[in-house]
């Protein structure tokens, strides 16, 4: 459906009336994601950053700011999209209120946490979800063509699955269910990958900086790219590197290296990934016993 996200018209027929706790950028871009498919974007609470009263002027204009309160006695779909620490306290908070009511669908969007957080409203009668996007956001009218394909989490009751699924779907994004109990480890996983990647990228930089390389991020970007997209397609059979060839030599000459005071820092973490490196090729079958203890005799040594 092709509706305009400054269409102020009410919604059609089978659409909700949204309200947004939190104007930050994940709150707004999703309330205007949820208003280009008719959906009735009923307000928003209010926000003293300039940047943030700026984003709700260019995305949702028209769109009234309200208390939180005033929201709940409205929507029939509330989105809370506050800082993860304070999802609960704010629930828990509208709840003392007795804002929530049977019936009405409320969601997060933290990946962090699962249904507990949204334990008032539920008690209250409320269809709680605990959804979340696979994605950064920026804020900006960007992140609305990011949301195609995009993959996000579903946790909910059995009941309220389908009702997440359908709004993701709408938004354009592919949803996937994650059981309440496994919230916590979903989450661990996508952090792992895309916090801790982050950190490694940046030690590799400086490691070549301090090598002379003028412009190490051009100089790694074809290698780390072409990594990335193998362990995304291959897995441990992708694996390469002195680890994969049980080239000890090379691993001592790298810890010596990386012993000098401009990098020291960056050899512990390095001797921890070479260790996880050498007992996922060891796993999958890649490292015979002799090479695997040489590996982590050399990793001790240093």
């Amino acid at each position: 459906m092709n509706y305009s996200s400054t269409n102020p018209n009410p919604p059609a027929p089978g659409r909700l009336k949204v309200g947004v706790i939190g104007s930050g950028k994940v709150g707004v871009i999703l309330a205007a994601a949820l208003r280009r498919v008719q959906h009735q974007i009923i307000g928003v609470t209010s926000s003293t950053k300039t940047e943030n009263q700026e984003r709700l002027e260019v995305l949702l204009p028209e769109v009234p700011i309200l208390p939180a309160e005033t929201i709940c006695a409205t929507a029939e779909l509330v989105i809370i999209t506050v800082p993860d620490d304070q999802i609960k306290p704010v629930v828990a908070g509208l709840g003392a209120l007795n804002a929530w009511r049977p019936g009405q669908i409320v969601a997060h969007f933290s990946g962090a946490h699962g249904l507990d957080a949204l334990e008032a409203a539920s008690r209250a009668g409320a269809l709680t979800l605990a959804l979340h996007l696979a994605m950064t956001f920026t804020g900006t009218s960007l992140d609305l063509a990011r949301l195609e394909d995009c993959p996000a989490a579903v946790t909910a009751s059995a009941v309220a699955q389908p009702i997440g699924q359908a709004l993701l779907i709408e938004m354009g994004c592919l949803p996937q269910i994650v059981a309440d109990s496994q919230r916590k480890l979903y989450h661990a996983g996508l952090a792992h990958a895309a916090n801790h990647l982050n950190t490694l990228v940046v030690q590799a930089l400086q490691v070549l900086a301090e090598a002379g390389i003028a412009e190490p991020a051009g100089y790694l970007r074809p290698l780390v790219e072409a990594a990335a997209e193998r362990a995304l397609t291959e897995g441990a059979s992708g694996l390469t590197g002195p680890v994969r060839r049980a080239d000890v030599a090379t691993l001592t000459a790298h810890l010596e290296a990386l012993a000098a005071p401009s990098v020291k820092e960056i050899k512990l973490s390095y001797r921890e990934l070479a260790a996880a490196t050498a007992n996922l090729a060891y796993a999958n079958g890649q490292l015979s016993d002799a090479q695997y203890r040489a590996i982590h005799t050399a990793l001790n040594a240093q």
